[in-house]
């Protein structure tokens, strides 16, 4: 049985039941009496419950929702059936509903010299990439980590009571991000696909043509487009909720700041176990980061050069998925280069902040340091020379261990204050400020291309 001092979470192991329990002292509280009923698991969320820390999950937790979401989007690797099912399901959605919705189309006679869907099926190029993207990194995600350990939820048993309500009621809040970019964009999408079909018939080889096939290709085009979507979005909202994660352990250790009497050595530890993880989450999304980054830029600017350099008319009939696939891109990546950059730059100021504490600390060592010398002299003027001597060294160098551990912690901070890197780049404001010098340029460039063109 293992025991931690006071102020400190405590995690006692019991080998042969395997019962892990924390718990959180105060100076100002004292320990319950054995024989006290604890209360009603019930009504306490399971991260501060007693028997969280386990290793496996149970059915009913704080990823129940991410586990019908997966089950749902045909995303569950939890077996050899599931992973069958899942790829057959990538497949059909992904690739082959969209190429045989793009080839089967038949365009109007009433259409006029250019072709009135060709901004429809441009967009099913990015739609695709995104999801194919995304779903590979998933499938890594499951085959590497599993849900728990990919949300670092093995690791919360080490932090506070803070930490963990605040990381529930951030799973709480995830799907509300999803389910507010998704419901929109899917109610203009549906109608979009029933002017869309309505207008436009499909035909295939040894298939009459006629109203039970328009039905079914738009259902199977409109569940691939949600299936498409929710892919890429459910990866957005994985990597905003790790930073979130991560955005409270910075505030646990800005409170560890604020009292003078804070040890250097336990601040160091907690920083060091949260730039590992940050490390992690930067290794863990960099390929779906810089992949989401070049089709997105691809995209639009595809899509602003093709869409001025045409001379039909743009309706909500031949440019509505192209608005809409629009939404849906620069919400998935405004979703992650927002908590890639907030993560970034609480890391960068907790420089600031370890500084301040270290000069204050310092200035209080001072003024103690004073006030102990003048001891000093009082005692020095009733007693012997030696003895007031013995005095000023007893003080003296334990002031300077403090002082030169506080620094060496202000200089390591100044050294590891990357939040969320690209091979070693940090996705920081001034990455955010040359990306987007960076497209605007292609922007002004697409315009200038277009008016000498016209």
């Amino acid at each position: 049985m293992n025991h931690f001092k006071p102020n400190d979470t405590s995690i006692d192991i019991e080998p042969l039941k395997r019962r892990v329990s924390f718990a959180e002292y105060h100076p100002n509280e004292q320990e319950p009496p054995p024989h006290q009923h604890q209360p009603n698991n019930n009504s306490v969320p399971l991260f501060l419950q007693p028997s969280y820390a386990r290793s496996k999950s149970v059915i009913f937790d704080e990823l129940r929702n991410f586990r019908i979401s997966l089950r749902w989007c045909a995303l569950d690797h939890s077996s050899c059936a599931g992973k069958i099912i899942s790829y057959a399901t990538f497949i059909f959605f992904t690739i082959i509903v969209p190429l045989l919705a793009s080839i089967f189309v038949e365009i109007p006679a009433s259409a006029p010299e250019d072709d009135p869907i060709s901004f429809n099926k441009l967009v099913q190029l990015p739609k695709s990439g995104l999801a194919i993207i995304a779903f590979f990194t998933l499938s890594g995600f499951f085959k590497r980590y599993g849900l728990r350990q990919l949300l670092f939820l093995d690791a919360l048993q080490e932090d506070t009571t803070y930490v963990r309500r605040g990381y529930t009621r951030e799973l709480e809040k995830a799907f509300r991000y999803l389910t507010c970019i998704i419901l929109p964009c899917l109610f203009v999408e549906l109608a979009h696909k029933i002017i869309f079909f309505s207008a436009v018939k499909f035909s295939a080889p040894h298939i009459s043509p006629g109203l039970p096939l328009n039905s079914i290709v738009f259902v199977l085009v409109l569940l691939s487009w949600l299936y498409r979507t929710g892919v890429f979005l459910l990866v957005c909202v994985l990597f905003r909720l790790t930073c979130e994660l991560q955005k409270l352990r910075f505030e646990g250790v800005h409170k560890l700041f604020e009292g003078c009497g804070s040890e250097a050595g336990v601040i160091f530890k907690e920083h060091v176990r949260i730039r590992r993880q940050l490390w992690d989450t930067s290794h863990r999304y960099r390929f779906f980061i810089i992949g989401c980054v070049v089709t997105i830029t691809i995209s639009q600017l595809g899509a602003l050069l093709l869409v001025l350099a045409s001379k039909s008319d743009k309706t909500f009939f031949n440019s509505g998925d192209l608005v809409i696939c629009s939404a849906v891109q620069l919400s998935g990546f405004f979703l992650c280069i927002l908590g890639a950059t907030r993560i970034t730059h609480r890391a960068q100021g907790i420089v600031a902040i370890a500084t301040r504490w270290h000069m204050l600390v310092t200035e209080a060592s001072s003024e103690s340091k004073q006030c102990k010398a003048r001891v000093s002299e009082g005692l020095a003027s009733d007693s012997d020379s030696d003895d007031s001597s013995n005095i000023h060294v007893s003080v003296i160098p334990s002031q300077l261990s403090s002082f030169q551990t506080r620094q060496t912690l202000v200089t390591y901070l100044q050294h590891n204050q990357r939040g969320i890197t690209v091979y070693g780049y940090s996705l920081d404001r001034r990455f955010l400020h040359t990306l987007f010098a960076f497209e605007f340029s292609l922007v002004l460039w697409i315009l200038s291309r277009v008016v000498v063109l016209s």
